[in-house]
């Protein structure tokens, strides 16, 4: 999980930068991460030119991955 995350931040990052995601990374990123991203940009509205939808998506990818993390670890105490 924590490469997903990572490219989360790096397609954010290319959006800073003019025709960064029509290139070749931009736009293999940007299929591996706009299926999870575009949920919360329909949830969450921009504010003017800020998109604040991929800082919930990374909290809300952080707390999945805590909770799959603590039912994993419940799972093998119990073994």
């Amino acid at each position: 999980m924590e490469i997903y995350y990572f490219m989360i931040i790096g397609y954010l990052i290319l959006s800073w930068f003019p025709n960064a995601r029509d290139s070749f990374i931009g736009g293999l990123l940007g299929k591996l991460v706009e299926p999870y991203l575009s949920p919360f940009r329909k949830i969450i509205p921009s504010i003017g030119f800020i998109d604040l939808s991929p800082i919930v998506a990374l909290i809300a990818l952080r707390f999945v991955v805590m909770g799959i993390s603590a039912v994993l670890d419940f799972i093998v105490g119990l073994f």
